[in-house]
Order: structure tokens, then sequence, then C-alpha cells
């Protein structure tokens, strides 16, 4: 141990590949073994582990090393120094000895039988030499090598002094404290290091809000993974503190989803109190801070047509006081045409105040088209921040434009098929999978396209809307679908294609869904629904087709 370990000398190389070569099966070669403690750094050369006999510390020199009456001396190149190679030997043993039998791996096994030597593989020092600290026998000259491990096991024996000899056992024990313990980097560590990078190239891209100083009325466009709901907190934290010579303002931020408004809300409190925008939440939040009712989640008609109508007239009656200087719109594409009066009109200047809408018209999922009925200055993001390179390349087909890869590598998209009656069932397998494998339940989600999961119908029930959006930030895997997820993501998704494929808006669900994976996606599903919804090009790059 090691295997093929770096020498110094050819010596110490010599030494080692002859006790490699006849040592027994059960006995541990170390070489190289570094020892540290509060008197300084030791290095055995070579450490001989014998089941039933024994540990052995070896001091091995060159051909230059000679002793005289002054003591040892080491010859180089006609260079001379003084050494000890006894003492070497003598304090590596003891300091070894002293780590291994206090570590935990030690435990109550108690003393065994420890020794040194020196090896001279290049030097005769004949039969009589000897010194009152190296008896001949624990030294080990170039006429000794034929027989050099028989000469290892009596070393030991002659100075055992009554300490038992190790056992197989004790000998594994050593070689693990001396190799130090077996780490496995868990899946997250990876992942962490690779979101720290992404932070960072957020941070980066956020200085494109710089260029809107001078306009307000901006509609940033990208796709997934781009950064886009990172930006647009940015926008509302800037212009709510007054940034880029912009006094500070009253700021409304809005979304559609509740799921993506919880994490608006959950990020801004963390804020100081003074960056915070005046208001945070879904565009029906919007209406209820005037007094809009809440109705009833199953009347459809009340959400896209009633509530728009009556916000309208609502955001006309509002003082200056409640009104707002701009508006941050996130996910702008989930929005009706019929909505933005509302949003226009809580405005205190409608003519003049600030606009900044933040889309991706390829994850426009519901059946529902609107643009705000005012011009905006484009500004698009080209760069997929957040996806492993590996999860935007499978996805990149299903994004609004070309976009170029900047999240890192990561493991192969994988494509699991089944019957879209079976999948639910093989993705929560997958989950089992992905958490055996390292990952942390608070790092994986589960995504249906088709019917809800029967865990998310369930905490949904429970917790009511909001209570259950807020349980994607607990510590446990979070059950969901693709119509709510829009702005979210977890490490490790399961993407469950619980259906057939010829559902309206099935490619714009296929990119939501596999774009909620920054490191890890899994695809489970039909072959044949996956390619109706994602195309041939998605398919064939998840595997379903050659």
């Amino acid at each position: 141990m090691p295997e093929e370990p770096h020498f110094a000398t050819a010596s110490e190389q010599e030494v080692w590949e002859r006790l490699r070569d006849h040592l027994g099966d059960d006995d541990v070669l170390m070489a190289n073994v570094w020892i540290t403690d509060d008197e300084g750094d030791r290095e055995a050369d070579l450490v001989v582990a014998m089941p039933g006999h024994g540990i052995l510390v070896l001091e091995v020199k060159g051909a230059g090393i000679r002793h005289d009456h002054e003591g040892w001396w080491l010859e180089h190149q006609g260079d001379q120094r003084p050494v000890d190679p006894v003492a070497q030997a003598r304090r590596a043993k003891y300091v070894l000895k002293r780590f291994a039998e206090a570590h935990p791996l030690w435990g109550s096994r108690g003393p065994v039988a420890w020794a040194h030597g020196v090896i001279t593989p290049f030097t005769r020092f004949g039969p009589d030499f000897q010194l009152p600290d190296l008896p001949r026998w624990a030294l080990h000259d170039k006429d000794d090598q034929s027989t050099l491990v028989d000469r290892l096991r009596r070393t030991i024996s002659l100075q055992q002094h009554g300490q038992r000899a190790p056992d197989h056992d004790d000998v594994e024990a050593l070689a693990d404290i001396n190799t130090g313990p077996v780490t496995v980097p868990a899946m997250a560590d990876w992942s962490d290091e690779r979101a720290a990078a992404v932070d960072r190239l957020t941070v980066e891209q956020a200085s494109i809000l710089s260029v809107t100083r001078l306009l307000n009325r901006v509609e940033v466009r990208g796709g997934a993974g781009s950064g886009k709901t990172v930006l647009a907190l940015q926008q509302a934290r800037e212009l709510t503190r007054g940034l880029h010579e912009r006094r500070p303002q009253r700021v409304a931020l809005i979304c559609y989803s509740i799921g993506l408004a919880e994490h608006l809300k959950s990020t801004i409190a963390t804020w100081d109190r003074r960056h915070r925008p005046a208001f945070v939440g879904t565009f029906h939040e919007f209406g209820q801070q005037w007094g809009a009712p809440e109705g009833d989640r199953t009347d459809s008609a009340f959400w896209e047509e009633t509530l728009p109508a009556l916000m309208a007239d609502l955001a006309a009656e509002q003082p200056s006081s409640k009104r707002y200087d701009a508006v941050v719109v996130d996910e702008a594409q989930d929005f009706a045409d019929s909505w933005w009066a509302s949003v226009l009109g809580s405005l205190r200047d409608e003519e003049n105040g600030g606009v900044y809408v933040f889309s991706d018209e390829n994850q426009r999922i519901f059946g529902r088209f609107g643009r705000p009925p005012v011009q905006l200055v484009p500004l698009v993001l080209d760069h997929n921040l957040r996806n492993t390179k590996q999860i935007h390349e499978t996805f990149g087909p299903l994004a609004p434009s070309r976009m170029y890869s900047r999240g890192g590598e990561g493991p192969t998209v994988r494509f699991v098929a089944c019957d879209p009656d079976d999948a639910i069932g093989v993705a929560d397998d997958e989950v089992d999978a992905l958490i055996d494998a390292g990952w942390e339940p608070g790092h994986v989600a589960l995504v249906t396209t088709g019917k809800r999961h029967p865990v998310q119908v369930e905490r949904a029930d429970f917790h009511g809307q909001v209570g259950y959006w807020k349980t994607w930030w607990d510590d446990d895997v979070f059950y969901g679908h693709v119509l709510g997820c829009k702005g979210l993501e977890r490490r490790a998704v399961v993407l469950c294609v619980n259906e057939s494929g010829t559902h309206d808006r099935g490619r714009e669900r296929l990119y939501v869904g596999m774009s909620r994976a920054t490191d890890v996606l899994v695809v489970v599903g039909s072959p044949g629904a996956v390619e109706a919804m994602g195309g041939p090009e998605v398919a064939r790059r998840l595997g379903v087709v050659g």
C-alpha cells in the first residue's frame, strides 16, 4: 500500500520490490508512511505488518551510508551530512504506534508487538557490526537481502518484549488507519459545487439590468434555465432601492402560479425591509388587496373573465397612495389580454410608469394568449445557466431559440419506458433509486404531466393550495404537476409522463417538466407519448428512438 509507490531513492525501491515479492499473502507492506504529531513530521520508509508476528518500521539507506566513532554519515557526490537511521526508525515507530493505538478504528484491541530496523541493500557492514541501539539482527545489510523476510520476522520476535502478536484484524485495522477512512462524495457535494458556479454566473448576468436604467418599458425573454426569475427579483429590488440613478419606487412583483409566488415571497423575506417591493404575489392576490373576492377555484369563468374585469374597475378607483410606480411581471406568458388592464391601471402614471416583463413563450402551457398593450424594449437571454449541459441539450429543441449551455457537466438524462397507466408506480421506484444513490429527499421532486400524483392530492387537501406549495422547500420529496412548477427547480427530478401525449400544449408541458431539474433528470413514460409531445429530435436525444 500503495500498489505503485514513488520512491526518492533506488535503495528504497530495491527493498520494497524484494519484500513485495517475498512477503506472505496476509502480510501488509506500506511505503512512505508520513506521521505528524506535536513534535513534527516523521516518515517511515517502509512498514511491514505480519499477522502472527508483529509490526516493523524500517529505515532504508543507500550506498553512501557509513558509521564511524562520531556516528552515522551519508555521503553523496563528495558531500557528507550526519544522519541517524536508528533514531529515525525508532521515532517513527513510536509516533506511529501511539497514533494507531489511540485511533477510533483500533478500538479496545490493546497493544501489539512493534519493532524497528535499518536496511542497507547496497552497503556491507559485516557480521560483527553492532551498536548499543542497533543489534546486528536489526541491521540488514547487502549480504542479508536474500533472507530478508526471515530476518525481519526474527527482528520482530527479539523486540516483542512480551507484547502479543497482531492478528489479521489488527493488521487490517492498521492498514485502514494509515490509508484513512474511505469517503464517497455525496451527490449533493457535486451539486453544491455546480450550484455555486451557477450562482456566480447568474450574478454576472444581472449586469444586464444596468442597461435598463434609462428604460421603463422592458421585456426580458429567455428560455428555461436562463435565470429570468432571478433577474425579475433583482429588478424589483433595484427599483425599490432606487439604484442606477433612480429614485426609490413603489413596486409590485406579480406572477400567475401560487408556487412561484411563494418562492418569490420566501426569497424577498430574506432581504432588508427597505429593499422589499410593496406587493409580492399572484395576479389574483393582486386584486384581493383592493377587495376583490377570492372566488371558487372550480369556476374558471370567474378567474378568466369576471375577476379580471372587476380588478380593472377596482384599479381605476384606487388613490395614488395605493398605486405603483412600476410593476414587474414574471412568467408573463401566463397572463391573458384581459389581465393587463388591471396591471397597467395600478400604475400611478399609466403612460410612463415602469413595466418590466419576463417571459418565455414556449412555456405557455395554459390556453390563454395575451401581451401587454404597450411598447416594450426586448432583451434576450441566450444562455442556459441553471441546467446541466446534458439536461439542457436534451430539451434544447423545445426552447424558444438557440441557447448556449453554461450550466456545467452532469449525468446523462435517463429515459425509462413504461405504459402510461404504470408511469406513476415506475416513477415512485425511480425516486427511491435517487434517494438510495445518495440524494437528499429535499433535493428530489416527482412531477407529472397528466393526472396528479396521489401524494400531491393528499397534501393539497391537507394543507390547502398555499400551504401545499410551501412544502416545496421542505426536506422531503415534492410531488407536483407541470402546470404549477414553472419558475421552480429541484436538483433531481423524475418527470412522469403519465398520459398518451395527445393533450393540448403537450410540447410545452414536456418542456416545462424537463427543465425543472438542475442536476439529474429521469423521464418516465410511453415512448410514443414522449415523441408525440416533444417531437422526433427530443425523442432521439432521450434515446426513445434510434
